[in-house]
């Protein structure tokens, strides 16, 4: 099957939703797909007003509609709201093709932190460009809920998965060793991993008082400040896939204070490595964990950093362990809307 994916989070940009975008296109080609990945690549770009690390392409439409012409793909899935996502968007339209469409992130949650712009416009947006999709994918069913409850249609939910390989636990005491992780500091060691942004709410992480080491890897518009809050805190930036790992396996509890998270892939690669986790009980950790003793979810996020040490290592591996990419590729191929071979045609023609 032929399968155009459009998204605005692609590389360079180190974030969940890349990661997610970028391990269902591999899955999707390691079960036979052709894959073509619509992004901002090659493209004039501008930064993402408040958030400079994001580029966003400038303009795109007419690349865009050549590339989906020339691809002439059997389906078409719109992963982001972004300049590309609507690029993607209108030429379906004009063409007459179905397509699906992706909820990533809790889009109108991280509009009104950012600006106070109330919710209620936020959904207003999120009808007005998922409306017209085939299948609306979300990854959780509090997301999906959440979703049809402001009235988006044809929601349908696909969980994410993880790659058990990569994020895999140490087999032995040395294997727990991590450079990045110097054995001079206090443990345990506490991690949070993501995007030092404001709705990842770090602060409420940082300020516990907690024995030991706390860790932030990422970077974000967040990152100096929190760096002249918290000196005592450790900052260790964008890390690639392989130290992430390292660091994962080296830290005692992977703490996630975020309470606006749609699902959190974070969590999955800490329980993949063995570390459990300390999260509040809301949407996103509840999704992931569930009843899971894996993880220890409290509304008092101390207590559950607390409760998350006594948990063993083997445990959170084997909950990650449940969730495969395999499986995701195939329920994704299942939810796409097929684009029939005249109208296929017809933009390779026009392309040609």
């Amino acid at each position: 099957m032929r399968i155009a994916i459009a998204t605005d989070a692609w590389h360079p940009q180190v974030n969940g939703v890349v990661r997610v975008n970028v391990q269902l296109a591999d899955a999707l080609t390691a079960a036979g797909h052709e894959v073509l990945v619509l992004s901002h690549e090659g493209l004039r770009t501008f930064a993402l007003p408040t958030y400079a690390e994001i580029r966003l392409a400038w303009r795109p439409g007419p690349t865009i509609a050549a590339r989906l012409d020339a691809f002439a793909p059997d389906a078409l899935h719109i992963a982001t709201e972004g300049p590309i996502g609507l690029a993607a968007r209108a030429h379906a339209r004009k063409r007459g093709w179905p397509f699906t469409t992706h909820v990533h992130t809790r889009f109108p949650e991280y509009v009104q932190l950012r600006t106070g712009l109330p919710l209620a416009i936020g959904y207003r947006l999120m009808r007005w460009f998922h409306g017209r999709a085939a299948r609306v994918i979300a990854p959780t069913p509090s997301m999906a809920e959440d979703l049809i409850r402001y009235g988006v249609p044809n929601v349908h939910v696909l969980s994410h998965g993880v790659d058990c390989t990569r994020f895999a636990p140490a087999e032995t005491p040395a294997e727990r060793l991590s450079p990045l992780v110097p054995q001079d500091w206090p443990r345990p060691i506490y991690l949070f991993v993501g995007r030092v942004a404001i709705e990842k709410n770090i602060d409420a992480f940082l300020a516990l008082d907690l024995p030991g080491t706390k860790v932030v890897a990422g970077v974000g518009p967040e990152l100096e400040r929190l760096r002249a809050a918290y000196p005592q805190a450790r900052f260790l930036g964008i890390l690639a896939p392989e130290a992430l790992a390292s660091v994962y396996r080296a830290s005692d509890v992977f703490v996630f204070p975020s309470r606006t998270d749609t699902f959190g892939l974070v969590l999955l690669e800490a329980m993949a490595c063995g570390t459990p986790v300390a999260a509040y009980p809301v949407p996103g950790p509840i999704d992931v964990v569930g009843t899971s003793p894996a993880a220890a979810l409290d509304e008092d996020l101390q207590a559950a950093c607390a409760n998350a040490l006594q948990i063993p290592r083997p445990l959170a591996r084997a909950h990650a362990a449940q969730f495969s990419w395999e499986t995701t590729a195939r329920q994704f191929v299942e939810l796409l809307a097929p684009i029939e071979a005249p109208r296929r045609a017809e933009g390779a023609a026009l392309a040609g």
